[in-house]
């Protein structure tokens, strides 16, 4: 294999962001370059290696076993040079959750934080999958426990997610819809973001009874919330994002919650755990959490 004496800081980049892509195209979009710019610094790369990184397929690009070690240790470092700026310059934090949590449960509770803390900015990503802190931006994360975190995350479970089935008062009025029984005569409904919904209420309820239909399943957690509001069926959801409805009798929950299989945890930026906003922004939503979940 040849020595190399001088290797191109963008041909790195270029090999690093398409390894972890799995694409020429986006990483180009992602360094704002050409789809030509990006190929030609990693056959400029390869070349001065004496070896192959990536095999080029019609789906995009796969590393080979040498290019996935160069890969990993090149994000490992390019992290830990954006990290190493974000000390010296810090800007605002990114809080990354699920849109429905974003909606349902932080909004109503931001201006609590804000008041306490006028001084720290505020940025959101709105996800609920894994996350690359360095690449996606992120500061601290919402995560359910069922999520496998970043390996280098600062992990705290924060509370038991609690999960139950509500509608509208109306609906209740109309069903009568009392004990798991009577669950055979009402309309169910789910989140495509939690298709066991319906299973893991049954299962942590201690219930034997045969699977559940579901008669109708929504993209987002937000958006089936909406259809039980408007009385359309049970829905099966997390106590944290329907607490507020409850309390104004929006929605009803005539079997209660159970504590469900997940638990809520909070993902934190390992460069950014110690920064004093990022500890006040952490220990405000442990407090919120736990105090959101019986």
């Amino acid at each position: 294999m040849a020595t190399p004496h001088r290797l191109s800081l963008n041909g790195l980049r270029a090999f690093e962001a398409t390894a972890r892509l799995r694409s020429f195209s986006a990483a180009a979009e992602e360094l704002s370059v050409t789809h030509g710019a990006v190929s030609r610094h990693i056959r400029t790369l390869e070349d001065s290696l004496g070896l192959a990184l990536l095999q080029r397929t019609a789906q995009g690009a796969t590393p080979t076993n040498e290019g996935l070690r160069l890969a990993e240790g090149l994000s490992t470092a390019f992290g830990l040079i954006q990290s190493s700026v974000e000390q010296l310059k810090p800007g605002p934090l990114t809080l990354a959750c699920s849109e429905s949590i974003m909606m349902y449960w932080l909004i109503p509770r931001l201006n609590r934080f804000k008041e306490i803390n006028p001084e720290v900015e505020l940025r959101f990503n709105m996800s609920h999958g894994p996350i690359d802190f360095a690449h996606d931006k992120v500061s601290v994360a919402i995560r359910l426990s069922s999520i496998d975190p970043p390996k280098e995350a600062v992990r705290a479970d924060v509370a038991h997610e609690w999960i139950g089935p509500v509608c509208s008062p109306g609906y209740l009025q109309n069903h009568r819809i009392e004990s798991f029984e009577d669950l055979a005569r009402a309309r169910l409904m789910i989140s495509l973001t939690r298709p066991t919904a319906w299973a893991d209420w049954a299962s942590c309820s201690g219930q034997m009874s045969p699977e559940l239909r579901v008669d109708e399943s929504f993209a987002h957690f937000y958006l089936l919330i909406q259809g039980a509001r408007c009385g359309l069926g049970m829905a099966n959801v997390p106590h944290m994002l329907v607490r507020d409805d409850l309390m104004s009798w929006t929605l009803v929950a005539p079997m209660g919650f159970v504590c469900g299989p997940n638990r809520l945890a909070i993902w934190t930026a390992p460069h950014l755990s110690r920064r004093p906003d990022v500890v006040k922004l952490v220990d405000w939503l442990h407090d919120e959490l736990r105090a959101s979940e019986p």
